[in-house]
């Protein structure tokens, strides 16, 4: 099994190559169990106001760039926010 900070890795450095199930790990592990996981999209909540939510989309098995990049912000803003707290 692929470590969590490998996959996150891997998402940096390549946006355009990153499985639906690496980032599925990926977000239940920052963000917890996915609000809706029955059709092809999976939406995440965000511990913050505003848009609440992440929502990322299996298009034949690999993920869409732009919903790389939102999770990567997600979790960049989660990671601070926690880091500001302490």
């Amino acid at each position: 099994m692929v470590r969590i900070d490998d996959i996150l890795q891997g998402m940096q450095k390549n946006p355009k190559g990153v499985r639906f199930k690496d980032l599925c790990q990926v977000c239940d592990h920052y963000f917890g169990t996915a609000r809706q996981r029955r059709s092809s999209h999976r939406i995440y909540r965000m511990p913050w106001q505003g848009d609440p939510r992440v929502n990322i989309q299996n298009d034949k098995g690999m993920t869409k760039v732009y919903q790389v990049k939102q999770v990567l912000k997600a979790i960049e803003r989660l990671q601070y926010e926690n880091t500001t707290e302490d």
